[in-house]
């Protein structure tokens, strides 16, 4: 099993920051900012492109773009050490085809009329429940992420206390919350698909992974 991991990982890693070599001149932080930062607009060019302005289209919009802008301010003042590699340019779009650009296709699923023709809506209930779910996995990404910046920044070690008491991974906890609630706001099977690609691809890989570390 670690040694299936293992290679997993050393695949994954090898794709997102030497995928055809040549010199590491960008840090992938760079590439998760350029998505993460670059939603809200991306969203509006959707919007204006399809001439979509209903209430669910600016709904999705200041959900999706307000969690690039608060992703944006926590690399500023509290960055994960994990995204400062630096990777090729190979690298980089390997790194957006295989996880980062996949999120585009949820607002494009929203405001596509293909997928929503006419004025066809969210219900009171799907909306409030979306909004409910998206602020507390912002909350919980930020709050953890804080946490673990300052934590390792003045005391290093294993983080016993906190949001960490309970579980490894309340950061991705966090993120699962935000995406979950974009793919329910799509009402299309291919976002739970993107979801699953990336959650068991990638950030399950990643918690056994770290597990096994810490356990030793």
């Amino acid at each position: 099993m670690l040694n299936m991991l293992t290679t997993i990982s050393s695949i994954q890693k090898y794709l997102s920051e030497d995928f055809l070599g040549g010199p590491r001149i960008l840090k992938l932080s760079w590439v998760i900012n350029f998505q993460k930062g670059g939603t809200l607009p991306f969203v509006l060019t959707l919007m204006y492109w399809f001439d979509r302005y209903t209430i669910e289209a600016w709904t999705y919009l200041a959900l999706h773009g307000s969690y690039g802008i608060c992703w944006l301010i926590k690399d500023f003042h509290f960055p994960d050490k994990r995204w400062n590699t630096r990777i090729t340019l190979g690298g980089a779009v390997m790194s957006f085809l295989l996880v980062l650009g996949w999120y585009w296709v949820f607002p494009l699923l929203v405001l596509h009329p293909g997928f929503h023709p006419g004025d066809q809506g969210w219900s009171p209930l799907l909306l409030g429940t979306c909004i409910l779910v998206h602020t507390i996995g912002v909350g919980l990404l930020m709050a953890s992420d804080a946490q673990k910046y300052f934590s390792l920044k003045y005391h290093p070690g294993l983080i016993r206390d906190g949001l960490f008491k309970k579980t490894r991974n309340p950061n991705y906890l966090g993120e699962m919350m935000i995406y979950g609630a974009y793919a329910l706001l799509a009402q299309h099977w291919l976002a739970w698909i993107i979801l699953l690609w990336v959650w068991i691809g990638y950030f399950t890989i990643n918690m056994l992974i770290k597990d096994r570390s810490l356990s030793r």
